[in-house]
């Protein structure tokens, strides 16, 4: 069995992100969603549980950091194609994201981020395997 991440994020207005979101094209567990939490489906084995802030500090002692201030993680996605990447980041800005950074394109890697509507830090990736280098170093053995 594959294991399954479930990412928590804390989000100022719920019905405003799931209206962010449904706008990328993401859809929503109704089984595990109520006025506090929605469940959204990014894959089979990816769920995002967006929480309202007060709910979500029911798991935390730890205080929320604001999101547009300062940046505790970047959730990387993978894309299919640059077509892919294109699309998703010109569906999240036409809903409100704002772009924090340039496109990083490098050997066979092509990608782009956007913050949503509290300021967390997404990104898509497209890497092209077959134009990334595929040797790989030989291991160093050191005396000891």
């Amino acid at each position: 069995m594959a294991t399954k991440i479930f990412v928590n994020l804390p989000v100022k207005d719920l019905n405003r992100s799931v209206d962010f979101f449904s706008k990328l094209g993401y859809s929503f567990n109704p089984q595990f969603s109520d006025e506090n939490a929605k469940s959204m489906v990014i894959s089979e084995d990816i769920i995002v549980m967006l929480l309202t802030e007060p709910f979500f500090k029911n798991f935390t002692k730890k205080d929320i950091i604001d999101a547009g201030k300062s940046t505790e993680t970047i959730i990387s996605l993978s894309a299919d194609s640059r077509a892919e990447v294109d699309e998703k980041l010109d569906k999240a800005v036409a809903a409100g994201a704002t772009m924090p950074n340039e496109t990083i394109e490098m050997e066979g890697m092509y990608g782009r981020s956007f913050d949503d509507l509290d300021g967390h830090h997404w990104e898509y990736m497209f890497m092209d395997l077959s134009a990334i280098n595929q040797e790989q170093p030989a291991a160093e053995t050191s005396a000891a």
